[in-house]
């Protein structure tokens, strides 16, 4: 027991070192890095929606750096193909037969920067990937390399050249936040030139990919009590029942909303969860699953919260 509890002590340590080494590049949002990571080591994949020139591609860079990690990136347009992404075959005169060439998403960490500027065909080709880690093309499944992490980018809706990403795609996704504009202290750094570019080539590898790996693993064995489990599905039920929402949260997202919960709890220390777990990571989670009975758009954080508060929360 003691053993444990250094270990996990450790993993906390080592998780803010983490945090503030990206914040050395990503200035003043510790709060949405800690949510990356979480998304990260509960083996989910991670969207980013915010107005361009914030920080989004930066931060997928920099995470990827600090794992030690097979980064790729590659940027969404409206004429982007499929086989683009995955790959194609293509005919080699030599041996006189076709010879697959792997697209950029076989690597660890695929970045799809501004995501739906991108046709829905085009972005429905990483739905395999995103769900069972492997692509199937041409009648010939390829397994992705592991750990393997979709960070995807995205502009608001409002913005020209943009696509709506259809519901089966957002639902891949485990969490998505945003990051904002910086505050004035950190954006008088980035003026002076201390922002990102010069930080980023500094980042050095503080992970292994065996060390990933391992974490994904532990925070997989975080435990879930009876009661945890059944306060998540009065979460679960009041979106299905609620009068405020359009649809409610599938079974998928009761799942995703476990492993979320299971990261946090784990990187903050603890072998087990707690509803104030599942109350933080819930608006990221739940979020972009979710849709207000009145219109169309998102719900914002705050409101979210507040009809989440009619669920009691077991003592």
């Amino acid at each position: 027991m003691a053993q444990e509890m250094m270990a996990q002590e450790k993993m906390t340590q080592e998780f803010e070192e983490i945090v503030t080494l990206i914040s050395s590049v990503i200035l003043g949002k510790k709060e949405q890095i800690r949510l990356a990571l979480t998304c990260f080591f509960a083996r989910g994949h991670l969207l980013i929606e915010d107005f361009p020139g914030i920080g989004k591609t930066t931060l997928a860079k920099v995470l990827a750096k600090c794992m030690g990690l097979k980064f790729q990136r590659m940027q969404f347009t409206a004429d982007l193909l499929p086989g683009d992404i995955l790959g194609m075959s293509v005919f080699d005169q030599n041996r006189g037969s076709f010879t697959f060439h792997a697209g950029p998403i076989f690597t660890q960490v695929f970045l799809a920067d501004e995501i739906n500027r991108a046709t829905p065909k085009s972005q429905s080709a990483l739905l395999e990937a995103m769900e069972e880690e492997q692509v199937t093309f041409e009648g010939e499944t390829r397994l992705l390399e592991t750990p393997f992490f979709v960070i995807a980018t995205q502009n608001p809706l409002e913005q020209a050249g943009t696509f709506l990403l259809p519901e089966s795609q957002m639902d891949r996704f485990l969490m998505r936040i945003e990051l904002g504009y910086p505050d004035r202290e950190a954006e008088k750094k980035i003026l002076k030139g201390e922002g990102a570019e010069p930080a980023l080539a500094k980042i050095t590898c503080c992970m292994s990919q065996s060390d990933v790996v391992r974490v994904q693993e532990q925070v997989n064995r975080v435990h879930c009590s009876d009661t945890f489990i059944e306060y998540l599905q009065d979460l679960l039920g009041f979106t299905r029942t609620s009068p405020d929402f359009q649809i409610g949260l599938s079974p998928r997202a009761g799942l995703s909303l476990a492993r979320a919960a299971k990261a946090w709890a784990f990187l903050h220390g603890r072998d087990h969860t707690l509803p104030e777990d599942l109350q933080h990571i819930l608006p990221w989670v739940a979020g972009h699953r979710l849709r207000s009975s009145q219109d169309l758009v998102g719900i914002p954080k705050e409101r979210l919260m507040e009809m989440f508060s009619r669920v009691p929360v077991p003592i």
